[in-house]
């Protein structure tokens, strides 16, 4: 399968146009449409929707895994032989808010030093599909909850996030019984649709949620939390980082969540791939361990 091909598919899905595709791999926009249209050709199916945007069909999807995979290998291999990078390119990793608000700013710090990476954030939920962003080729990495690997990936475990449930001093006083905060009618703040909050009014015997909060980022649960609005769960992290000095106590008893975390990414030999790697797992050594 001709490569140059594969390349033109990238940068139109990269990019959106053919126009922009064209400036992006240095070829006349006549070119470029040339190329897909003989990419469909060679396979027998449509692989670009004509926008605007332009997309990926499904079969252009699977084509476009093997693209930029292949283009990572090309620029391991480039860069194996001295001749350096052409020209940065997309590292694309799927994180939940959760990891990029506490240990995974580590890993920003230092692909600020690499001359070789355009990183392209997603930010998703931790129990997110990683399956799909990894399978379609969107990402070349994605942290998630999920142990176990999907075909034609790698997986290994980064450690443990603890989550902690704190309020307002005010909103625990407002609501306490007297043997504690009255997990029944005190309000609760979500910040995605996960199940940890229910798993902590399960430990409190508490059947019927609370009056309920949706507040969309950590960083805005925090503000929420100490305004009064509710009590949240976050990050043990972030709660010893800025919890205290934002004046956060934590719910008596001590209760707390765990959810492991593992690093899904492509199986192939890249020394970029590796190097991403490698900067997430020096990170991701601020978790709990065991």
């Amino acid at each position: 399968m001709n490569f140059e091909y594969l390349r033109a598919l990238s940068a139109v899905v990269e990019t959106g146009s053919f126009e922009a595709a064209a400036r992006l791999v240095g070829v006349t926009a006549s070119a470029v449409s040339q190329r897909i249209k003989a990419l469909e050709s060679s396979v027998g199916q449509v692989v670009v929707r004509r926008g605007p945007p332009a997309t990926a069909t499904a079969a252009g999807r699977v084509l476009l895994k093997m693209a930029r995979q292949v283009q990572e290998l090309e620029a391991d291999t480039l860069e194996g032989l001295g001749q350096g990078p052409q020209r940065r390119a997309a590292a694309s990793i799927a994180v939940d808010s959760y990891s990029l608000a506490t240990w995974f700013s580590p890993v920003l710090a230092d692909m600020a030093d690499w001359a070789d990476i355009e990183l392209d954030l997603r930010i998703t939920e931790q129990n997110s599909d990683r399956a799909g962003l990894l399978g379609k080729g969107d990402v070349l990495g994605a942290v998630s909850t999920h142990p176990n690997p999907i075909g034609g990936c790698r997986v290994e475990r980064l450690g443990i996030m603890r989550y902690i449930p704190v309020a307002a001093p005010a909103l625990i006083r407002r609501f306490s019984n007297g043997q504690g905060p009255d997990w029944q009618k005190m309000p609760m703040i979500r910040c995605t649709d996960d199940d940890l909050h229910d798993r902590v009014l399960g430990m409190r015997a508490v059947s019927d949620p609370p009056p309920t909060h949706t507040i969309p980022t950590p960083d805005s649960v925090l503000e929420a939390a100490r305004a009064g609005l509710g009590w949240g769960l976050i990050p043990e992290l972030q709660f010893y980082s800025t919890g205290k000095a934002t004046g956060l106590a934590r719910l008596e008893p001590p209760l707390y969540i765990d959810v492991e975390l593992f690093w899904h990414c492509w199986s192939i030999s890249s020394s970029r791939l590796e190097r991403v790697s490698r900067a997430i797992r020096r990170a991701s050594q601020q978790l709990h361990q065991s």
